[in-house]
């Protein structure tokens, strides 16, 4: 799951990537769902997930002490990942490539909004051309 939502492409997944994780999925979460996700399962307090916590969110959900309405609960629900028939090495690319289709959506985001500050700015330079325009032709006018 790591790759394709890491948009930071640390090896972890952090609060923005849970999120957009957690939409991807489905099962949106409100910010402080998302924090208390985080922390159900972050055993070295850096607010982020690394692989091994991931995989005890897996580890939980199996031994039952995920309440059902959490997200972490939907999250090992919803992820097309069951970690007690692929093991461990099944997960990890999963993590991997959740971790990688992340960077590559906001990727797409990045490039979409360069694309409309571009066009932004030539709006711009146009409006300003005709309006330079327009004001050299009323001086030849009077």
């Amino acid at each position: 799951l790591s790759h394709r939502y890491d948009a930071g492409k640390d090896g972890f997944i952090d609060l923005m990537e849970l999120k957009l994780m957690m939409e991807k999925l489905g099962a949106p979460q409100t910010h402080l769902g998302l924090k208390n996700m985080i922390k159900e399962v972050d055993e070295d307090l850096d607010s982020k997930l690394s692989f091994r916590e991931f995989l005890l969110i897996f580890r939980k959900a199996a031994a039952g002490e995920l309440q059902e309405d959490s997200g972490l609960h939907a999250l090992a629900r919803l992820s097309e990942i069951d970690v007690s028939t692929e093991g461990v090495k099944g997960a990890k690319s999963f993590f991997e490539a959740k971790v990688q289709a992340i960077h590559e959506a906001s990727r797409f985001e990045e490039e979409i909004k360069a694309e409309q500050e571009e066009k932004k700015k030539q709006a711009e330079e146009l409006k300003q051309r005709k309006a330079a325009f327009k004001e050299l032709q009323s001086t030849f006018k009077q």
